[in-house]
């Protein structure tokens, strides 16, 4: 982000965007999962790790709950929407064409909203990106969780844009 300012700024507002902005109903805990999740589909290591760690901060359950989602969404503690939107993501990740009328509609049926669903579909392709950007990079991706927790901190507390 550093290397190129002019590109960094509108990455950083989409992310502001999408994972933290005001929304009606999907939390920036779960918002964040959402991208934790994806980027744990794509092994980005760098990505997966944050965005865990930013996520945990932000919900109740904390890091146990992004560990048990992304070991095994089925079987996690989640709300039946929050496993429909994951799912979307999932397939989002895999190939956009893979968001089936069978998917969108067990979304709804779970109490999803063409909001909800909408931005599940727009934070994994956003993510998808982000991935093969930071991972196209050769990002450096430390072991210490510290390092992500601390990291958690300043985005839940200042956000993405700051400098």
């Amino acid at each position: 982000m550093r290397f190129r300012p002019e590109t960094a700024r509108p990455l950083n507002d989409l992310a502001e965007v999408l994972l933290r902005a005001p929304h009606p109903t999907l939390t920036a805990g779960e918002r964040e999962l959402i991208a934790a999740y994806v980027s744990g589909l794509n092994e980005c290591t760098f990505c997966c790790s944050s965005h865990s760690a930013f996520a945990a901060a932000q919900l109740p359950a904390g890091m146990s709950l992004v560990e048990q989602v992304r070991r095994d969404v089925d079987s996690a503690p989640v709300s039946g929407k929050l496993r429909a939107l994951l799912r979307i993501a999932a397939a989002v990740r895999r190939d956009g064409r893979e968001v089936t009328t069978e998917l969108v509609e067990a979304a709804r049926d779970a109490g999803a909203t063409d909001l909800e669903i909408h931005d599940a579909v727009l934070i994994a392709a956003a993510f998808c990106m982000f991935n093969r950007y930071v991972d196209g990079l050769g990002t450096w991706a430390p072991r210490d969780p510290q390092v992500y927790a601390r990291a958690a901190d300043r985005i839940v507390a200042h956000g993405y844009r700051a400098d």
